[in-house]
């Protein structure tokens, strides 16, 4: 997104709030003007989105407002769906023994922070996953079915409407021990690695 798109963006967002915020408070341009300490002119410009003000006039009307930069320039009008993917559009990925399926839910722009799957097992399907990186907690909820956490030397059974959370950091096998196909959710949470 280019810096113009940007600035046409923000600038009716925060026109609207200052004057939202102004006349729930039953403040004039005055008022706010006197408070503030920006010019009367300069905020009538700015409720008018006439102008593209410098964050620090958006700091003093915010303080003068009692609220933060953030809220004033949160975009009201922002679209509530973020994304879509189709089904042919979703990755997933197979295990070695082509009895496990996954297929990559979460938003791949997070994938260094957080990784979503939907995950599922035919009897007998094996899922081997060598340690991510240090600190990785990972949440698996079972859904249907019966599976086997292996987390280093350790094994725990999860049944349906079960959940377990081991370290990600540690080599890790999940195991469809049940009698019929397994159905997971798993959610990875990555520790931040320091720059």
């Amino acid at each position: 997104m280019t810096k113009s798109r940007k600035q046409r963006d923000v600038g009716p967002a925060l026109g609207n709030a200052i004057q939202r915020l102004r006349k729930a408070y039953n403040m004039s341009l005055g008022d706010l003007s006197e408070q503030s300490g920006v010019a009367k002119s300069i905020i009538s410009q700015i409720e008018r989105n006439e102008t593209n003000p410098t964050i620090g006039t958006v700091q003093r009307l915010s303080k003068a407002l009692d609220t933060t930069v953030d809220a004033v320039l949160k975009q009201d009008d922002a679209p509530n769906f973020i994304g879509w993917q189709s089904k042919s559009a979703i990755p997933k990925l197979e295990s070695e023994d082509g009895l496990c399926h996954l297929a990559i839910i979460g938003s791949i722009d997070l994938v260094e922070h957080m990784q979503w799957y939907d995950f599922h097992a035919q009897k007998g399907g094996m899922l081997a996953s060598a340690p991510h990186q240090p600190g990785t907690v990972e949440h698996l909820y079972v859904i249907k079915g019966e599976l086997e956490v292996k987390c280093g030397e350790e094994i725990r059974t999860v049944k349906q409407n079960e959940t377990v959370r081991y370290r990600g950091d540690e080599p890790h096998i999940i195991t469809n021990i049940g009698d019929d196909a397994a159905h997971a959710t798993m959610v990875l949470i990555m520790r931040p690695i320091a720059g």
